[in-house]
């Protein structure tokens, strides 16, 4: 499978999210090789969209001639698109969402209905691209936190999306932590391996990626006791 992950941790390949993405990979990997190309959106030049809509007009062509054109050939020549990112004000980190608002060339100004809602007619053929978020936050636990990133990815990506969303993720980059981390990123190699089998990622098993690797109150401590808190 021919894979664009789009990181948009500005701290690149030290990302406490990348390491979930990449365990996700191996496991891909693990069912058969994979065609992978990562961009550090942090690392392009991606002008802000400015809602002239242009480009949804003329066939896709922005008036921006900067790098987010080539991330557009990238995305049409994949089959899954990976957005890996940390969760900023409980949403994407703003260099990836200028990119998500500059993917607007692969839509028209026509809309049709989509069940109770409208959406934009594509004008580039995105059918057989996948995409899969993949997603982790410094709170303690899941419950209202990440919602509004999943809620954003999902009417975006309405088709045949996934979501991995993960708490305490800073302690991915903590040696010490390895006790717990490195069962959570076997979980997630085994999600990483289903979904390259069948397509998708058993509930319960995103569930248990999703869970604390330690209890709510003892990663608090833990963090505010770094804070001087």
């Amino acid at each position: 499978m021919k894979i664009l992950v789009l990181n948009g941790s500005p701290k690149r390949e030290q990302s406490d999210t990348m390491h979930i993405t990449r365990a996700f990979l191996d496991g891909m990997n693990d069912f058969c090789a994979q065609e992978i190309k990562t961009v550090h959106v942090i690392d392009k030049h991606i002008e802000y969209c400015t809602g002239c809509f242009a480009c949804m007009h003329n066939g896709g062509t922005c008036m921006h001639d900067d790098d987010m054109r080539e991330i557009l050939n990238d995305v049409l020549a994949s089959e899954l698109l990976l957005f890996s990112f940390p969760l900023y004000s409980y949403g994407m980190p703003a260099p990836l969402k200028a990119l998500l608002d500059r993917t607007l060339p692969l839509s028209s100004m026509a809309m049709q209905k989509v069940g109770e809602r409208y959406a934009h007619v594509g004008q580039a053929d995105v059918s057989r691209l996948r995409c899969l978020m993949i997603c982790g936050c410094g709170f303690p636990n899941s419950r209202h936190n990440f919602e509004p990133a999943v809620a954003q990815f999902k009417l975006c990506f309405r088709g045949d999306s996934t979501v991995i969303t993960v708490p305490e993720s800073p302690m991915f980059n903590a040696p010490q932590a390895s006790v717990v981390t490195v069962p959570r990123l076997a979980l997630v190699k085994q999600a990483g391996l289903q979904f390259a089998e069948t397509g998708r990622v058993d509930e319960a098993l995103l569930a248990e990626i999703g869970t604390p690797m330690i209890p709510e109150e003892t990663y608090a401590a833990i963090v505010n006791g770094n804070t001087g808190k």
